[in-house]
């Protein structure tokens, strides 16, 4: 079943770019931004994730944390972790490839990635919000992601 606003998201645990385990378990008791990405090395995924890079600070003041999800092998994202200086994890879904991406129910069968979706998960793993882009060739907006982290 995919992710659903109001529902508690789906548990995972993947390798980040050094190859340690990250789990959504492990973020308990702290809100997630989790962010798929379709295409590390590509002009919008990079510009997406410099933007959540460059507003990092921003969301941690927010009291949330942040973790980038590719469906490419970690050898990628290490590189791709390394040349862009990323300060979060990027987490690797290749094998199984697209578990979690398929799990949360962004995963593009015609491509074999992740579609352009964010989860907003609060602190006890309940999905708040949803913020998807609508196509692989458009980007999301770093507002969004102020919106959605702003207390009601």
């Amino acid at each position: 079943m995919a992710a659903e606003v109001g529902h508690p998201a789906p548990e995972f645990e993947l390798f980040d770019e050094r190859r340690s385990p990250v789990s959504l378990a492990g973020y308990r008791g702290r809100k997630l931004m989790v962010v798929f990405i379709p295409w590390p090395f590509s002009e919008i995924c990079d510009a997406e994730a410099c933007s959540v890079r460059d507003n990092f600070d921003e969301f941690r003041r927010a009291e949330a944390d942040v973790v980038m999800v590719t469906c490419h092998p970690q050898p990628t994202t290490k590189r791709w972790a390394d040349e862009m200086g990323f300060g979060f994890p990027v987490l690797s879904d290749f094998w199984p490839h697209g578990e979690v991406a398929r799990a949360y129910g962004c995963f593009d069968e015609r491509f074999g990635v992740s579609g352009r979706v964010t989860y907003v998960i609060d602190e006890n793993g309940i999905v708040e919000q949803i913020i998807a882009s609508g196509s692989l060739g458009r980007a999301r907006s770093v507002d969004d992601y102020r919106v959605a982290l702003t207390p009601r």
